[in-house]
């Protein structure tokens, strides 16, 4: 994926300052920032979801916004805060977003029962997701963003509220799908997850992108939450709280 200058204001705010960078083919690509920083703003426009005010971005050489068919075949997209199709079950929820990729119903069917098995929701897959935990509705939502076999998959904040054991499951088949040749950008604000999962990362902060490349090359020698302190600033004491201490 290609951004140059992706801007987006809302009235007077603006989310998104001219934001350029590159992601490379093959890598697990993580963009981090505190909240507010106009992560969200930025993947919404990068995957066809908000139309920018200036900028482009290329998915595999195609315009997103000038092709947004062809690119959006190559992207799988977990967006937070979307509402799901959740008077579905499980299943069905995943069924109908193979079919509305326009995959035919044996192929829908096969690749349904394995992401449902490797998300581990087989034994609720026929409950309604209105009835899910955030964690299971986070998980079914990704099933749904992969059954296309996407080249790129687009994920804002995708371990939130997900429980330990299914968070280690969707990494792992996040790793296999980077060594597989795809490309994954995850959204998040926990450093040591990004530190742990990406090879290269950026660092947002009021819409404005403060550095970006190689997760070594970002921390400088620190650990990553260091650094992205160091660049976002803001750290407060707990000074001035006398009253709460016992």
């Amino acid at each position: 994926m290609a951004i140059r200058g992706l801007a987006k204001r809302f009235g007077e705010k603006i989310a998104v300052n001219g934001v350029s960078l590159d992601v490379p083919a093959g890598s697990f690509y993580g963009l981090v920032g505190p909240n507010g920083a106009g992560k969200t703003t930025a993947m919404s426009m990068a995957t066809g979801l908000l139309r920018p005010d200036h900028g482009q971005i290329w998915i595999h050489g195609t315009d997103v916004w000038a092709e947004p068919l062809v690119a959006k075949r190559r992207m799988g997209v977990l967006a937070d805060g979307v509402r799901l199709f959740d008077r579905l079950t499980g299943e069905q929820l995943v069924t109908y977003s193979g079919l509305l990729r326009g995959l035919d119903r044996e192929t829908v069917a096969e690749r349904t029962a394995d992401l449902l098995r490797v998300m581990d929701l087989t034994s609720d897959a026929g409950k309604l997701v209105v009835d899910y935990s955030a964690g299971m509705t986070k998980k079914v939502a990704l099933a749904a963003a992969m059954i296309h076999a996407p080249q790129v998959l687009v994920l804002d904040e995708p371990f939130e509220a997900v429980d330990p054991v299914s968070a280690a499951n969707i990494r792992d088949i996040l790793a296999q799908f980077v060594t597989s040749g795809g490309t994954v950008i995850v959204s998040s604000h926990v450093m040591d997850l990004v530190q742990r999962m990406c090879d290269h990362v950026a660092v947002i902060a009021q819409g404005n992108l403060l550095a970006a490349g190689t997760v070594d090359e970002v921390r400088d020698g620190r650990s990553l939450e260091d650094r992205f302190v160091d660049l976002v600033g803001g750290r407060a004491t707990g000074e001035g709280l006398s009253w709460l201490h016992t």
